[in-house]
């Protein structure tokens, strides 16, 4: 049976990064803009889903009216709780597949890099519904099955294979003993994510990346957002709870 992994954050350095962690909240932000209007955004309560360290957290904190970071990984939220003191600004154990918050608690939620870590991301998908406001979004960034690099080991075709295989790979690579991911193809996460109306940011940011804070992204690569918004390394969408 697959379980959570309890302790991400110790194994990725970059979980305490804060200039990385700081870029990925003001393209959040920059999303979030375009999406809901600028001046919006002081209104709006929003939840993180799987927050880790809090970094992320704490900038998203200075924009909107109230910040909930929710995580399972106990010593990062540890860390969030000791380092980012804001009265907007929560911090709280929480099971993606199990919230605690009742029906329509939140305007925004943000899901980052966090499906292809648990055990059934289905029972995710339902859990952000049900906390989201009738007519809230969630800003969803989801890595992508295809991409030949696999993000979390750096390993070529990894996520290509089939899990025994896979598990074989990493156990030979030295760098782990199973794929815990469960990385998904474009298709796959339509199919997921099918109860929301979609709207897909990919093209947005490909044909402008420096608008959205992807300046890392040459300009030229928005020639090819056809075909480039199935093979990305992460898909960015925007799920809306219809109602």
């Amino acid at each position: 049976m697959i379980t959570y992994q309890l302790d991400y954050a110790a194994g990725r350095p970059q979980m305490y990064d804060y200039i990385s962690r700081e870029q990925k909240a003001k393209r959040i932000i920059k999303v979030l803009e375009e999406v809901l209007g600028k001046t919006n955004l002081k209104n709006l309560s929003v939840f993180d889903l799987g927050c880790s360290t809090g970094i992320i957290d704490n900038s998203l904190a200075k924009r909107f009216k109230l910040v909930v970071g929710g995580d399972i990984d106990k010593d990062a939220l540890e860390f969030a709780k000791k380092n980012f003191k804001k009265t907007n600004l929560k911090f709280r154990f929480e099971d993606a597949m199990n919230l605690s918050f009742k029906d329509n608690s939140f305007d925004v939620v943000i899901c980052t890099h966090i499906y292809e870590h648990v055990p059934n991301p289905k029972k995710v998908f339902n859990e952000i519904k049900r906390i989201l406001k009738p007519k809230g979004v969630c800003y969803f960034a989801a890595v992508n099955k295809f991409w030949p690099l696999e993000p979390h080991y750096n390993l070529l075709f990894l996520s290509y294979l089939p899990k025994k295989l896979a598990d074989m790979y990493i156990k030979l690579s030295r760098k782990g003993k199973i794929y815990y991911e469960s990385p998904k193809t474009y298709w796959e996460l339509k199919e997921l994510t099918k109860s929301f109306e979609i709207i897909e940011y990919t093209e947005k940011i490909l044909k402008n990346p420096n608008k959205f804070g992807f300046e890392n992204i040459p300009t030229f690569i928005g020639i090819f957002t056809l075909i480039l918004k199935y093979f990305v390394p992460t898909f960015f969408w925007i799920l809306v709870k219809r109602g």
